[in-house]
């Protein structure tokens, strides 16, 4: 018994098992593919990922953070992923993540600017962003500097910047009807648009930028004239009135027209930047460039209504000049005003030996050159250019019974002198003969002749008497006396009965049909004569048709939805 217990009792020896070898579970293998599904999006966003720019804006309208993209030509190549204030609270910063593929676009001169519907001078854009919104859209540009600040444009660019074509500088005294995007005409062709406009530092002319496109850029030449082709050309002056417009689009958004001068065919094609001179109109810019401007004073003693700054001074049918200024001096000398009219004139524009010498005089051979042409009759006289409008125009000719005139090479300026107009000159001549007939004595001229008559009659029969006395020798030749005496008294007689029947009032039927004829010239060139009130009137028309254009401009201007849902009353 003993011994089975100490038999039972005794420990039995264990058993080792060895431990399994830990296998992974398929489970785990999601949250493994995930992890590397979700590493290669982020390493292909970080291989498409490319630089981060800032562009800062006036406001922030249309743009918002993690929807506004950013386009070029259609293709997003970024998008928004903030937007801040500055610290000075003027400006909004919008920063925007570029994809790889648009690194080249942060470079110096590259443009930004937000595209959204608007209504300009080069017609309606961004429609599309009705249904669509806003975005940002990128013009590249041509450097290679990085750049990662930028500031963006408040209105889109007119011409992308790698168009082909030139840009030129033209300046203007002002910009009229001009505005960004206004088209510019070759022969009436639309070849190019203004691209901007800024005012000079002297603050008295303006630099307008504008572009012309491939292949039209290579009729821009050096001697090329640029002039405004905007809305009605209307022009009233000596030669009458003149309306001229490029097309019916140019109406409402005015333009820009170049054209080379007649002849030129050799010189040089224009390089980009040239800077031209904007005329006001075609006339002006195929004037003959004014170099060696000669300055003369003009004094006439009559009446310079109708003539006004600007107007032409004319040489036989050529202008040589303008009229800059007019007003009223006193002529202490002879107690009068005088009319004072000052107007630049270029002698080139004659040709010939006075160009050349325009050119290569001296300013003491120059005076001397006008004081042998006073000295031959030259004078400066005022005619009627225009029956309708009453404009005057200076003219220049040669006057040889012009009476000598005085020339003062050393006044500054000179001195031309003038004679009375043709018309003035007609009236002074016939209010002369007016006033010595209106002081011949035509009622008692006849009683007058009549009166010799009698007396003539009665030393006739006085005469009888004493003949009777005479012996008959010398009664034959006193008799043939008496005859000769009779036969004159008869012929006094029938000239005296003619002056008085037919002579006398035929001339003054004439004086009085000239007075009257001089009173409808009078009232004919009053300034409140009806053919004045007429034109005047029709120029009215014109202006306020004008105003109606402009007014219909600016209310599209500020509504631009009109076009498209008409105006309040209508809805």
């Amino acid at each position: 018994m003993p011994d089975d217990l100490s038999a039972s009792a005794s420990p039995s020896e264990p058993d080792i098992v060895q431990p399994r070898r830990w296998r992974p579970s398929l489970v785990w293998g999601i949250p493994l593919i995930a992890a590397l599904i979700g590493l290669a999006l982020v390493a292909n966003q970080l291989s498409r990922r490319g630089p981060t720019v800032t562009v800062s804006f006036a406001s922030a309208e249309g743009i918002e953070a993690g929807k506004t993209k950013v386009k070029f030509r259609d293709v997003d190549i970024g998008s928004v992923t903030d937007v801040a204030l500055t610290r000075d609270r003027t400006r909004v910063v919008a920063t925007i993540d570029l994809l790889k593929m648009a690194e080249s676009f942060a470079v110096e001169g590259s443009r930004f600017w937000v595209v959204r519907p608007r209504f300009a001078g080069s017609g309606v854009s961004g429609v599309g962003t009705l249904l669509s919104g806003p975005y940002i859209a990128v013009d590249p540009g041509g450097g290679e500097t990085r750049v990662t600040d930028f500031v963006g444009e408040e209105e889109p660019p007119v011409v992308a910047s790698d168009a082909p074509g030139q840009r030129f500088a033209l300046l203007a005294d002002d910009l009229g009807s001009l505005d960004i995007g206004s088209p510019v005409y070759f022969r009436g062709i639309q070849v190019g648009q203004v691209e901007r406009f800024t005012l000079l530092p002297d603050r008295r002319r303006l630099s307008l930028g504008v572009f012309v496109k491939a292949p039209y850029d290579r009729f821009v030449t050096t001697e090329t004239r640029f002039w405004h082709a905007s809305g009605l050309d209307l022009r009233v002056d000596a030669s009458g009135v003149t309306l001229r417009t490029q097309s019916i689009a140019s109406i409402l958004l005015g333009g820009v027209a170049f054209e080379a001068p007649p002849g030129d065919s050799l010189s040089d094609p224009a390089e980009d930047g040239h800077r031209f001179v904007l005329a006001s109109d075609r006339a002006e810019a195929m004037q003959v460039p004014e170099r060696d401007a000669q300055t003369l004073v003009l004094n006439f003693r009559q009446s310079i209504r109708g003539l006004s700054v600007g107007a032409a001074v004319d040489f036989r049918g050529v202008e040589v000049g303008r009229v800059r200024s007019m007003n009223a001096a006193y002529d202490a000398d002879s107690g009068e005003f005088t009319s004072r009219v000052v107007a630049d004139t270029f002698p080139g524009r004659l040709g010939g030996a006075i160009e050349s010498l325009s050119k290569d005089a001296t300013p003491q051979q120059r005076l001397a050159v006008l004081a042998d042409l006073i000295k031959r009759g030259l004078r400066a006289q005022l005619r009627s250019g225009n029956l309708l409008t009453g404009r005057l125009y200076v003219a220049l000719d040669f006057f040889p019974d012009a009476e000598p005139a005085r020339f003062d090479p050393d006044s500054a300026p000179p001195e031309l002198p003038t004679v009375p107009s043709d018309l003035q000159e007609l009236q002074q001549q016939v209010q002369t003969i007016v006033r010595k007939l209106s002081r011949i004595p035509f009622d008692t001229l006849a009683g007058d002749v009549g009166d010799v008559m009698a007396a003539l009659e009665s030393a006739i029969g006085r005469l009888d008497t004493v003949f009777e006395r005479v012996d008959s020798e010398t009664m034959p030749d006193v008799r043939l006396v008496m005859t000769g005496l009779t036969s004159a008294l008869k012929r006094l007689e029938t000239l005296a009965e003619t002056l008085d029947t037919a002579t006398l009032p035929e001339l003054a039927r004439a004086s009085r049909n000239l007075s009257r004829t001089l009173r409808v010239v009078d009232d004919s060139m009053a300034g409140d004569a009806p053919l004045q009130q007429d034109a005047r009137q029709a120029l009215r028309a014109v202006a306020e048709a004008a105003r109606s254009i402009r007014t219909l401009t600016d209310a599209l201007e500020r509504n631009p939805e009109a076009l498209l849902t008409g105006r309040p009353d209508d809805r």
